[in-house]
C-alpha cells in the first residue's frame, strides 16, 4: 500500500516536473513571426488582453504563453503601455522583458531648416503618431528646425511647445556668443537676419559670408535687397511663390520688401537652423557688399558694383547655356 502511494506521488512529481519543463520550453521557444511585428498596447490593458493583441498580431503562438511568461518568477515589474516593435522570432519571455523595460518605438519628426511656421504646423498636423489638436499658430521663426524624437501618442501642442522652447534656447545661446559691434541690438533682430541667411543659402560654408554681406550693408545704410524677403511679403509663408519674381514684385510696397524698406524687415521670414543663427551673430569679416547665384548651387561674392555686375553677367550666360 505504502509502496503504491509513494509510486503515485513520484509519478505525479515527474508529471509536474515535465509540465514545468514544457512550460519553460514554450516560454523560451522562438515565436512564430518571421518579420518585425508592431503592436500598440493601450493604457489599462490587462495581461490577458496584451496576450490577445500579440496573438492576433502573430507575435506569439498563444496568449497563454505570454500570460505564463508574465507570472514566471524573477521579475515582478508590470507590463507597460506603448507602441512596441516585436523582433522576428521573439520568445514570450523576451516579449515580456521588452514590455517590462518599456522599450517603446521611437518616432522621429524632422523639421527642415527654412520652413515657414505655417509649413511646420502642417507637418506636425499630418504626423499620424501624434495626437490632439494643433495649438494656435506661433510667431514666424519661433520654432527650431531639428529632428525631434517622440513616442506614439505625444500631443501635437506639446510638440510645438518643444520646438518653441528649443528655438528660445538656441537663440539665447547664439546671442550670448555674439561678436561685438553688430549693427543690431536685440536677439530678435538676430533671428530676423538668421532667417534671411537661411533662405539665401543651403551651404554651410556660405552662411557667415552672406551674414557678412548683410551686416556690411546694414552698417552702410544700404538696403538688403534680399529676394526671399520679397517672396515672404507676397506669400507670408503660405507656400512657394510658383513663379519668378517680377520687376513689379521688387518695387511692391510690402513690409518685408527689403528692396524698398531700409534695414531689417519687421520679423523673420522662416525658421532658421543653428548654423544660420550662429552666422547671423558671428558674420565673416569681409569687404563684400553683393552676392549672386553662380549657377552651381553656390554664390559669387563681390565688394564693388562693377564686380557684382560681372558676376551677374556670368550667371546669366551660364543659365542661357543650360
Amino acid at each position: 500500500m505504502l509502496r503504491a502511494l509513494l509510486s503515485g506521488i513520484f509519478g505525479l512529481a515527474l508529471l509536474a516536473g515535465a509540465a514545468v519543463l514544457y512550460l519553460y520550453y514554450e516560454m523560451q521557444r522562438a515565436g512564430p513571426s518571421v518579420e518585425p511585428v508592431t503592436v500598440v498596447i493601450e493604457r489599462g490593458t490587462g495581461v490577458e488582453g496584451i496576450g490577445a493583441i500579440l496573438e492576433t498580431a502573430g507575435a506569439v503562438r498563444s496568449r497563454y504563453w505570454l500570460l505564463a511568461a508574465s507570472i514566471a518568477p524573477g521579475d515582478e515589474r508590470p507590463l507597460q503601455a506603448g507602441e512596441y516593435e516585436i523582433p522576428p522570432g521573439a520568445s514570450a519571455l523576451a516579449i515580456v522583458r521588452l514590455l517590462r523595460d518599456g522599450k517603446v518605438v521611437v518616432h522621429r519628426l524632422t523639421v527642415p531648416e527654412g520652413m515657414a511656421v505655417a509649413e511646420i504646423m502642417t507637418l506636425v498636423g499630418d504626423t499620424a503618431a501624434l495626437t490632439g489638436s494643433l495649438p494656435p499658430t506661433p510667431p514666424e521663426g519661433s520654432l527650431l528646425p531639428e529632428t525631434y524624437n517622440f513616442t506614439r501618442g505625444e500631443n501635437r501642442s506639446a510638440m510645438i511647445d518643444r520646438m518653441r522652447a528649443a528655438m528660445t534656447e538656441e537663440l539665447a545661446a547664439a546671442w550670448a556668443a555674439r561678436s561685438a559691434d553688430l549693427p543690431f541690438s536685440t536677439p530678435e533682430e538676430a533671428l530676423v537676419l538668421a532667417s534671411i541667411i537661411e533662405k539665401e543659402t543651403a551651404l554651410d560654408r556660405e552662411r557667415r559670408h552672406i551674414a557678412g554681406v548683410f551686416v556690411n550693408r546694414l552698417r552702410k545704410g544700404m538696403r538688403l535687397q534680399s529676394d526671399p524677403t520679397v517672396i515672404y511679403g507676397i506669400t507670408r509663408g503660405s507656400g512657394r511663390l510658383g513663379r519668378e519674381l517680377s520687376r513689379g514684385d521688387l518695387t511692391a510696397p510690402t513690409a518685408y520688401n527689403t528692396y524698398t524698406i531700409p534695414g531689417l524687415p519687421p520679423g523673420p521670414i522662416a525658421s532658421p537652423g543653428r548654423d544660420s543663427l550662429r552666422a547671423a551673430v558671428n558674420p565673416l569679416a569681409t569687404d563684400d557688399l553683393y552676392f549672386v547665384a553662380d549657377g552651381t548651387g553656390g554664390h559669387a561674392f563681390a565688394a564693388t558694383l562693377d564686380a557684382h555686375n560681372r558676376n551677374v553677367k556670368r550667371w546669366r550666360e551660364r543659365m542661357a547655356g543650360q
